[in-house]
Parts: C-alpha cells; structure tokens; sequence
C-alpha cells in the first residue's frame, strides 16, 4: 500500500508539474528509459437511453441531464474520453419526421424538431466537459441552413469544453439519405494525450473501407456510435465490429443505445478482436471503462500495410505456369 501510495503521489505531482493527464503522467513514470514509449489511456464507452422525438422538449431535456449524469461517472472513473451512441440528444425517428406520416415514410420535416432546447443541452454539456476536463464525444443532428437538410453528426467536445471538430455520417442508409439528412464528405481525427481518434456513424460498420482509411490516417481508436441493427441482426453487428478491430488492427468503440444492450450492449474492441470491457446487458444507461494502448513495436499493423501494398508483386510468376511440364489435368 505504500509504495501504491508513493507512486500516486510522484504521478500526481508529475501531472501538476507538466500540465498531463494522470494517465499520461502515470505512463511516463512507469515507462523504462530508452525504449519507445507505449501510450495509453482511459476510454469510457456508454449506451444511453433512446429519445427519438424532437417535438418533445421536455425529452430532449433528459437525455442531456442523463448524459452528463454519465459523464460524472466516466470522471470518477478516471476516464480521458467518454463516447457516446449516435443521437444522444436525440434519434429522430424516420416515420415522426416523416411530412407523410406516420403511416407514409417521406421527407423529412425538420421545422418539428425543438432546436432551442437542443442548443441548450448542447451548450450544458459542452461547459460541463470543460469543468470534468473530460474528452466528450456524441452524437447529435446538426441543423443546417434550409433547405439543406441537416448533418447526423457526432460533436468532439474537448477537456477544456471547446468543440473540436465534428464528424458527418458519409455512408447513409437508404432511409437516411432519401428522405432526412445530408451525407457528410470527409473522415474525422483529433487526438488525446498522443493517441489518434477517428469517428464513424450509423451503419459505417458494414463499410470494411472506413476502418482501413483510418488505420492508414494511423488512427489507434475508431470511435463507432450508432443506433444499432434490429434485434435479429445485433449479435452479426457486433461481430463485424470485432473483425474491423482484429483486421486493421485498432481499437474500436462500440456505443449504441440501452434497449440494444440486451443483445449487444455498448464495449471497446480490442485490436485482437475480442472485448475490452462491456457495460451490462440489461437495457439500462450505463459506461464501461477500457484502457486502451498504441504500442509502436506491435508489428501487425505495418505488415498489412505491405501486404496490401505491393508486396506480393516481385513474387508473381510470369507467363504459363503450366508450361513446366507437371500439369496434372
């Protein structure tokens, strides 16, 4: 207990001195001299309830009481990051936004949506970030200017409470892009006490492309939100995200919402392909905190790099291969 007691205590002395996280202080103090340095942190990954009617303030007012709720749990746990499903704030659904509805899915009409209490969810969390000096990722809609319609989004809100960046879903469902929301154009990276994070949305998970562009942006983490499959398809979606983990190889952040736990809750993939940490399984808001790493010497990253690359070229045999006098058939 008193050397735990020692360490704790040059670790926190060392982040007062440096300005780090207790995480990257902690990493420096443990690291040996002269070898490459393996940097890690504290994730927390949540599944939230599911309000998915923009017309009721009162709901959208909730689900941000209930999200920063979580966030003070991920502080306490001593997470950096805390990641959130797609729609935290809200998940509209396609048949109340539907102008034809609810029995007729059509366009979208976005002038239901109570974007004032939006922006005040949005502005509470965003200050509440910056006084937890906690990395707040989440999802949300994002209004544009009419008539365009508005981006599914997830907000990167920074440890001082500022908005980074914002990642658009680019690959939309059928649904998504017919009738309610801009695509977006480009992937999105920020980084955490060294580590790169990269954001993905919705049903990006079927998209093995998304994954392989950041892990050649030498993102460590992907950062996954979504509202998730229907019941029947849970369990082969989480196995997905388990292969995009193993196959890059990267850490992956799986968050989606509390009904969807009952099959699959919300976890961290590791880049071995198999869970980190999973949070419980019984359709309750709730984070689950992984450690996770990016160790420059691990070599199965830049082999697939090559693999994938050019390196089988020089070996391909030219001309008839049958010509060596050993065909069989």
């Amino acid at each position: 207990m008193t050397q735990n007691g020692n360490l704790k205590r040059r670790v926190r002395a060392r982040a007062a001195k440096t300005g780090e996280s207790y995480t990257a202080a902690l990493q420096h103090i443990r690291q040996p001299p002269g070898e490459p340095v393996i940097r890690s942190i504290w994730v927390a990954v949540a599944q939230t309830s599911l309000f998915n009617d923009p017309r009721d303030s009162v709901a959208l007012r909730a689900s941000g009481t209930e999200m920063r709720r979580l966030m003070r749990d991920a502080q306490k746990a001593e997470a950096r990051v805390v990641h959130f499903p797609e729609g935290t704030t809200c998940c509209p659904n396609k048949r109340i936004m539907s102008e034809n509805g609810p029995r007729e899915i059509g366009p979208s009409d976005w002038t239901r949506f109570e974007w004032g209490a939006l922006r005040e969810e949005l502005e509470a969390t965003r200050k509440l970030a910056g006084e937890l000096k906690l990395w707040t990722i989440f999802g949300s809609v994002h209004q544009l200017t009419a008539p365009h319609r508005p981006h599914n989004s997830l907000y990167v809100i920074s440890d001082h409470g500022e908005l980074v960046t914002r990642y658009d879903e680019r690959l939309l469902s059928n649904t998504k892009i017919s009738f309610m929301y801009s695509p977006g154009k480009a992937p999105v990276t920020f980084e955490v006490d060294g580590l790169r994070f990269g954001c993905a949305l919705g049903i990006e998970a079927h998209f093995p492309e998304i994954f392989m562009e950041y892990q050649r942006l030498d993102v460590d983490c992907v950062l996954f939100s979504t509202m998730g499959e229907a019941a029947a398809n849970e369990p082969n979606f989480a196995a997905e995200v388990l292969g995009l983990a193993a196959s890059n190889p990267l850490w992956v952040s799986y968050s989606a919402h509390a009904p969807k736990s009952m099959t699959t809750p919300s976890g961290v993939a590791g880049p071995e392909g198999r869970w980190a940490a999973q949070c419980p399984a019984n359709g309750e808001p709730a984070i689950a905190v992984a450690d996770i790493w990016a160790d420059p010497q691990h070599p199965a990253r830049p082999w697939r790099r090559k693999a994938r690359a050019d390196l089988y070229t020089p070996h391909h045999i030219e001309g008839d291969p049958r010509s060596d006098g050993r065909n069989l058939f």
